[in-house]
């Protein structure tokens, strides 16, 4: 797991059925890589990813609820910050297609779910100050 500085924080990884897991960041379980892990690599793609009308990158907004990585394999779970979300249609595409296009990565399945829902203490600290929501 990694904090929002991109340090690896493996005592904050957390069941994600639990209560604590709402509002805790992704699950992770990567590989070694040229570039570092597939899971760096995994999560810089994501942070490529912004939802149009918020100028916060979606891992920051805490849209992530899983990702794992097996056998160059990725699997993640993502929510919207609401099932109306203009960008409901693309943007998961657009998540997909960013870790498909990592070079080590031979599958990537991006799922949305909606439970547990999304709320703005899923978001970083940053983007929580960047957004003026503290």
């Amino acid at each position: 797991m990694m904090d929002s500085q991109g340090n690896r924080d493996a005592a904050a990884e957390r069941d994600p059925q639990s209560n604590e897991a709402a509002h805790s960041e992704p699950r992770v379980a990567g590989l070694q890589g040229e570039e570092g892990t597939l899971e760096d690599q995994v999560v810089k793609a994501i942070e490529s990813c912004f939802d149009p009308e918020i100028p916060v990158n979606i891992y920051e907004l805490g849209l992530i609820y899983r990702i794992d990585i097996e056998d160059q394999i990725v699997d993640v779970d993502m929510t919207l910050t609401s099932p109306a979300c203009p960008v409901a249609g693309t943007l998961p595409g657009e998540v997909e297609g960013k870790i498909a296009a990592i070079e080590s990565v031979e599958q990537c399945k991006v799922g949305v779910v909606w439970d547990p829902p999304w709320t703005k203490d899923r978001m970083t600290e940053g983007a929580r100050l960047q957004l003026g929501m503290f």
